[in-house]
């Protein structure tokens, strides 16, 4: 009889990744005992530290008691005491919590709250979903069609094309051409006023959009007018507006949730990353109640096997005990300003940074060819991927970036992404700022 080859993990980064053993705070360590500052917190998902005790005694505790109930015949105390916490930090009123596993169901969720919402109130033409370009909202297929990431919709083009983009609100680009970018509210609001002008009234059924763009765009802030513009131009045409919260959730920005920066109110909200801080796959869909009532008065008919987790909400419980108990939103805004500072400064000189932007613990920068034109440089120079692995293969311990690419033409351009837990302290903080311009001058010396 043949022996059987061995199986092996369907690896996202190379054959030969290192194996990660440990962490704390803000490090990770191999099984070979380097040790890496993780300066993007995974894929800008740690905030409250690696190897917290607290939260995995939280996971164990539960799961020895029960580790699953199907949400449509049990809830249990963890869900209930989870959603009594959180819902008073939520930037609308009185809402329902609807738990799945991570972002990308998240936003299924909510667009099937979305149809859903329009048939109860006996509104069904109105099936226009609008999202913009440069945007990411996941990789199911659903998820991805409402993304506006154009390299990752590329190979699944065929199966794609049944919601609306517009221009995302990018000022370093804005006007230039390729870039699908925008530069104020006002732009913003003849976009969708064309928009509406040409699918027709009473067919828009939701605008979906994340606060500050993440991992698509590296932390491009969107003008100030923009948000107050943009759901003010919602509420006038009965447009939900959903904000997805899954990056800019829980702190990550400086505040508990990204549109607090405008004092905006969405009507569906999606999270998940920083909900449990990567300690287990979780996510939700929060619905202020004017959409929620309706909902669960007409049934929503709609599930997954591992929605409402019992052990997920124990974990997402105590990441929010640890958030407000030691104030790591707070400290996400304040490390956040001194690392800003800390990039700036050290790249000042740095003829391929074109920009350092972002809010709180959430930072990006834009690499570029030439400052003064903003040229980016082409895809094929593969730029990004290779700071990142100059960044992570530095002498002594290495340095953990994230990576955005293609923003600058739907093809070219490079950008760095940083994320790190919010436990960050001074020293790292310098080890961050001074690790990531030496990276990014070793691969433009070559």
């Amino acid at each position: 009889m043949t022996e059987k080859a061995g199986a092996s993990i369907f690896s996202r980064g190379g054959a030969a990744l290192p194996r990660a053993v440990s962490g704390d705070g803000a490090w990770i360590t191999d099984a070979t005992g380097r040790r890496y500052l993780d300066a993007a917190g995974g894929a800008i998902v740690v905030g409250i530290g690696h190897g917290r005790g607290a939260v995995a005694a939280a996971a164990a505790e539960q799961m020895g008691r029960i580790a699953y109930a199907h949400g449509s015949a049990f809830t249990a105390d963890a869900l209930e005491a989870w959603v009594a916490e959180l819902g008073p930090l939520l930037p609308m009123q009185h809402p329902s919590l609807y738990p799945v596993s991570g972002g990308s169901e998240a936003a299924e969720t909510a667009l099937k709250m979305v149809r859903a919402y329009w048939l109860a109130q006996g509104e069904p033409d109105r099936t226009v979903v609008v999202s913009r370009w440069g945007s990411y909202h996941g990789n199911t297929l659903g998820a991805l069609d409402l993304s506006g990431r154009r390299g990752l919709r590329k190979p699944y083009e065929p199966w794609l094309g049944r919601f609306e983009h517009v221009s995302a609100a990018y000022p370093y680009r804005a006007g230039l051409p390729g870039a699908d970018a925008i530069g104020s509210g006002a732009e913003a609001v003849a976009e969708l006023d064309a928009l509406l002008a040409r699918v027709g009234p009473g067919r828009i059924a939701a605008f979906v959009a994340e606060p500050i763009v993440g991992a698509t765009l590296a932390a491009a802030v969107p003008p100030d007018d923009y948000w107050p513009a943009v759901s003010a131009w919602c509420a006038h045409n009965k447009v939900l507006f959903v904000a997805d919260e899954v990056m800019t959730g829980f702190g990550r920005t400086g505040t508990w949730f990204g549109v607090n920066h405008w004092n905006v109110t969405p009507d569906l909200l999606i999270a998940a990353k920083g909900a449990t801080s990567g300690y287990w796959p979780f996510g939700f869909v929060a619905a202020a109640q004017h959409v929620a009532d309706p909902l669960i008065a007409s049934g929503f008919v709609h599930g997954f096997t591992y929605s409402h987790s019992i052990p997920g909400a124990a974990v997402a419980r105590a990441v929010l005990t640890i958030l407000r108990d030691e104030r790591l939103v707070e400290a996400a805004a304040t490390r956040g300003a001194q690392l800003r500072a800390a990039l700036v400064e050290a790249l000042a000189d740095e003829p391929w940074v074109g920009e350092v932007r972002g809010r709180g613990l959430l930072i990006g920068i834009e690499l570029v060819a030439d400052r003064s034109s903003k040229a980016p440089h082409p895809r094929s120079a593969r730029v990004t991927e290779r700071i990142l692995t100059a960044a992570k293969g530095q002498e002594g311990d290495g340095l953990l970036l994230y990576s955005a690419t293609a923003q600058a033409n739907g093809t070219d351009g490079d950008q760095l992404v940083i994320g790190p837990p919010f436990v960050i302290g001074d020293a790292e903080l310098d080890r961050i700022a001074r690790g990531t311009a030496a990276a990014i001058c070793a691969v433009r010396e070559g």
